[in-house]
């Protein structure tokens, strides 16, 4: 599902025009965006949760001559999907056997 799709089905189940549904979408994505060049964590209950990261910096390699090269730290975003997101993509979780607290005899 690309962008387009969303502002598409946004526009058609709502009763919009594509351009209106398409500065709504960009309006939230903006949002989000500017919440984490903040430093802020978005939450979207109970979809998942966007942070941002510090990454440390490290060595690495260079693939096709060997080199070492030293790789910056730096920022990046990371999402964390929600309980809802996890149970509708996943399903239900499935019971395990069960363990016993005593000793088996």
């Amino acid at each position: 599902m690309t962008k387009a799709d969303i502002v598409d089905s946004l526009a058609n189940e709502h009763e919009l025009s594509k351009r209106q549904a398409g500065e709504i979408v960009d309006l939230i994505l903006d949002e989000i965006t500017t919440a984490l060049k903040q430093g802020e964590k978005v939450q979207l209950i109970p979809f998942g949760s966007f942070v941002v990261r510090e990454r440390k910096a490290r060595t690495g390699r260079n693939p096709q001559t060997g080199e070492v090269l030293k790789i910056a730290a730096r920022k990046v975003p990371a999402f964390t999907p929600g309980k809802g997101l996890k149970d509708a993509v996943g399903g239900p979780k499935r019971g395990g056997a069960k363990k016993s607290g005593g000793r088996k005899k």
